[in-house]
């Protein structure tokens, strides 16, 4: 979680190259550690030079130890929880990411549910756009239940159709669309068919 968070709005390459530090700066990311921390131990991490010093993500790897915990007694331990939660209701998981957690809203829940290997589309820009193009009506940022709904409908169809995991049926769609479709000899821009 806390990669993915500092991940969110940063270059990538900067946090993987801190990342012993982080690993080092949070107690090798121990739930029971973390939890018992005090507040001075959270406040100097926003001063400690081994991490990216964003003291919002740095309260959110405290308030995700908590919410890992949480679940994880509710559960049995939070892998029990994503394993049981259904592939076909990647919507309602990143709500509950979203309400539960600190931080794991939008992309960054995508991403971590993708990262940790869980069976999960990614919105990214020519993902909206090949979903356009197979006619799901949404806005042009789909943030709406309304919209995300339309979206968790339109994989769970191609999972069926294909038997394809959703996962990668996102990757197909990301690659067949947008400035990731590599032009074929002879269809360069301006020229007629």
């Amino acid at each position: 979680m806390t990669r993915r968070i500092f991940c969110a709005g940063f270059v990538w390459r900067v946090i993987d190259q801190k990342w012993d530090g982080f690993e080092a700066a949070f107690m090798d990311f121990q739930i029971p550690p973390l939890l018992f921390q005090p507040p001075d131990f959270w406040e100097a991490l926003t001063r400690d030079k081994r991490i990216v010093r964003h003291g919002q993500k740095i309260g959110a790897v405290r308030d995700n130890a908590r919410f890992i915990a949480d679940i994880a007694q509710e559960h049995g331990s939070f892998g029990a929880f994503l394993a049981a939660w259904p592939a076909g209701d990647q919507v309602g998981l990143l709500a509950l990411l979203g309400k539960r957690g600190a931080r794991l809203g939008g992309s960054t829940g995508q991403y971590l549910l993708r990262f940790l290997g869980w069976d999960a589309f990614i919105l990214s820009r020519d993902v909206i756009a090949c979903l356009r193009d197979a006619g799901v009506e949404m806005a042009e940022y789909p943030t709406s239940q309304r919209d995300l709904k339309a979206i968790q409908a339109q994989f769970n169809a191609w999972a069926a159709e294909t038997g394809l995991p959703r996962a990668q049926l996102s990757r197909i769609c990301a690659f067949s669309v947008g400035e990731n479709l590599a032009l074929r000899p002879g269809d360069e821009a301006g020229e007629d068919d």
